[in-house]
Formats: C-alpha cells, structure tokens, sequence
C-alpha cells in the first residue's frame, strides 16, 4: 500500500529494491523518480478505493509529474471532457482536480462519459460542491456510503442532492441516512424519486428527521413503493416539533385513504412547517380527501399548494374541499385537482368558495376530468388514440448497444410521431418504465 508523501515512496521502493539504507547516486536516483512514477500511474488504474487514489496523485504532485492533471485540466478548459469516454485513472485525476478547485455550484455525474468504476472514482467530488447531481447513474446501494461520508464533513457545503432512479432500495436509504443524522449535515434538498423505496426505507428518513430535524426543506419521494405504513412512519418524523420539511412530493407512491389521517395530523400540527404537497396519482377517492380536508381546515394548517390530480376525487371530495377553504381560507394558494372527476356539482362548490373575498386560492385546476378518471393507477388516462402512418416512426429499438439498461430503473422519453384524436393532432412521445 502506498501513502505518504512521494519523497518518503522514493526512499522506501529504492530501499526495498537494494535491500540498504545508502542514498542512491543521482543518475540512479533520477531513474527511480521514473520508475516510482509509472509504479503509482499503474497503481492508480486498478485501484478502486477513492480516497487511496486521491493520495496517489499528492505523491505524483511532489515528483513533479502532473501529466495526468494536466491532460484533464486541458480537456476541460477545450471543453472536449464531457464529450469523450473517460478511463477510470482519468476520473481519478478529474475528481483530483475538482477537489482541488473552489466550491463548484453543481456537480452533474452524467455529464462525463465513462463506466460504472469511473463513475465510482467521480462521486467523491460531491465533497467540493453545493448541487449534486446524481439522477440515473447506476449509483448502488455500496455508493450510498460514499455520499453518507461527505454529509457528515464539518463545514459540507452540499446543500441540494438528487439521487432519482437509482436501484437505492432500503438498504440504500439506510447508509445515506447515516449521514442525514449528521449535525454536520446541511441539506435542504433531497430527491429519490424511482429509487425502490418501501416502508422500511421510510422509517429509515422519518429517524433521519428526528435525529437531525433543523436543516432538510424539500423531500421527494415518487414512484417508490412506500405504502400507506411508510407514510404513516414519514409523517410521524415530519410532525417533530422542531423539523423543518416544507414540501413532501409523494407522487404515485400507490397509496390510498388509509394514509391521509396521518397527513391531516401533520396539517393540524402547530409545529407544521410543511407547505407544498404533492400527491398525484394515488387512488385516495373521497374517503382519503375527507381525511385531508379535517387537516386542511385546521386553524395551525399553513399549506399553500396541495395537488390531487388523478385522486379519484368526486364530487363529495371536492365538497370537503370547499369546506375546508371556507373554513381556513387565508393560507392555500394553489389547488390541483385535474384528472378527476368532480362534476357540476363539485365545480360549483368549489368556485363557490373561491368567491369569498378572505379565500387566498390563486390557482383552482380542474382540467380533464371525466368518469373514466376513476379507474384505478394509471389506467385512468386510457383514451381512443388513432395513429397517424404518415409521421410514425416505423422502427423503435430500446435495447442495443449501451441504450440496454437491467440494472436500474430507467425513464425513456421518445418522441414517435404524430396521433390524432377527434380531428386534433398531438405530438405522441413515448414513455416506457424499465427494469
């Protein structure tokens, strides 16, 4: 193993090597300067622990060889760095030299090309940054350690973090939480969107916000699989007294009715500091708004965004809605119901409400609502769709070459061609889940 500075790995290889402690002859000494060199550059290609290559490269520092730094610190200035397939001693010698720069704003992994290994060596640089950065990169449950470390350094200057889809699971959200629970840590904004999360992942942030309640703002927990237990261990850590979550995004996460008293609880709480959630479709029906409604109307309740789009919410739900906002009108600012199906009825009673000069209600969605908008999950958005053979695309492969994804839950975004619906044309875009 090699540490220490390059002077002191000079003098142990040239020892090991004559088996004496006589200084070399300068000529012989020169010799070994190279030979040590390109011992360490090798050494730095297949060792995998970060921190042991970051040494290595302050030993190639004090022998006056900074040829791998340079060549990197070349290609960034050029630009030509994000274009190109990185080697993993290349992103040890970029994470060396990023590291080594001010404090970056944000620090996206997916701009560099480069492997899972190198991938690896990079994510040591969310260290020197305030945003990283990390959606969609194949980071593991193991790398989760990586990025609990930099949260609990003294002085951490990260403040945003977005690991989304990323094959986290719970035992992923464990090791990132020791770092949550950090005094030292400071993040105010977390997402983990699509990242396989379930109930015990859940109880793992709710212990998280107790132990450490006064910094995180912004939670994002879509797409997982929490169930209404998870949320219901959730709210528990976000009623704390002394947290200060703001905005919880719990967007298709399928839960039900079951789970909305223990939001209300957390609407009622005078110690609430949340004010934006998000709950979009999951299959809450009327029964689950009630619950939020008894919240909402709560005199403590600040809440200025809540959205419900594809709830399942009628017309008795949107009753309890009105009612709320008569009863606590001067805090919600912002309400999302599209994708339901309120009727006459419950359109009238909320508009209703809206008229009442003390309602703050800014923004009232109700678009695309319909009976066939409560069907359950995703089924809800099922329409007549007539293909126009003109612009479609003839051929679409997902899966050859590098676009081939098993491990991690990948999002594909793509655009076929053009559909026309009731004489209307609409640009069709693709989106497939896959895992």
């Amino acid at each position: 193993q090699l540490t220490g500075s390059g002077s002191h790995v000079l003098d142990r290889l040239t020892d090991r090597r004559s088996g004496s402690h006589v200084p070399p002859h300068p000529t012989e000494r020169e010799g070994s300067i190279k030979e040590t060199v390109e011992y360490i550059k090798s050494k730095i290609k297949y060792i995998e622990s970060v921190e042991r290559t970051i040494n290595l490269f302050h030993c190639l520092n004090e022998l006056n060889d900074n040829s791998l730094i340079e060549e990197v610190k070349t290609s960034l200035r050029s630009g030509t760095l994000s274009g190109e397939c990185l080697e993993p001693e290349q992103c040890s010698a970029l994470a060396f030299v990023l590291l080594m720069t001010e404090v970056l704003d944000i620090f996206d992994l997916k701009t560099y090309k480069t492997s899972v290994a190198g991938r690896l060596r990079l994510l040591t640089v969310i260290k020197n940054c305030r945003r990283a950065i990390l959606d969609s990169c194949k980071v593991t449950k193991k790398s989760c350690e990586i990025v609990a470390l930099a949260l609990q350094l003294s002085n951490s200057p990260l403040r945003e973090l977005d690991l989304s889809y990323n094959n986290l699971g719970d035992s992923g959200v464990e090791r990132l939480c020791a770092g949550l629970k950090s005094p030292n840590c400071k993040l105010h904004r977390l997402g983990l969107s699509g990242c396989r999360i379930t109930e015990r992942g859940c109880a793992s942030l709710a212990s998280a916000l107790r132990a450490n309640p006064s910094h995180l703002r912004e939670l994002d927990l879509s797409y997982n699989h929490p169930g209404d237990s998870g949320v219901t261990a959730l709210s528990a850590g976000v009623e704390d007294s002394n947290c200060k979550l703001e905005k919880l995004v719990l967007r298709e996460c399928s839960l039900t009715d079951d789970c909305c008293d223990d939001l209300a609880s957390v609407l009622r709480s005078p110690q609430s500091k949340l004010r934006e959630l998000e709950l979009s479709n999951n299959d809450l029906q009327d029964s689950g708004v009630r619950a939020l409604s008894a919240g909402l109307e709560d005199p403590h309740c600040k809440l200025q965004r809540l959205s419900l789009s594809g709830c399942q919410v009628r017309e008795n739900g949107c009753a309890s809605l009105a009612s709320a906002l008569r009863l606590n009108p001067s805090h919600l600012r912002e309400l999302d119901l599209s994708y339901n199906h309120p009727g006459d009825s419950g359109v009238r009673a909320l508009s209703a409400g809206l008229e009442d000069p003390s309602c703050k209600l800014e923004k009232l969605n109700v678009d695309h609502g319909g009976e066939s908008r409560l069907k359950p999950g995703l089924r809800k958005y099922d329409c007549q769709l007539t293909l126009d053979p003109n612009t479609a695309e003839r051929v679409l492969s997902l899966s050859e070459g590098d676009r081939k994804h098993q491990d991690a839950l990948i999002h594909i975004h793509h655009k076929v061609g053009m559909l026309r619906h009731h004489g209307t044309s609409y640009t069709f875009a693709q989106n497939v889940w896959f895992k």
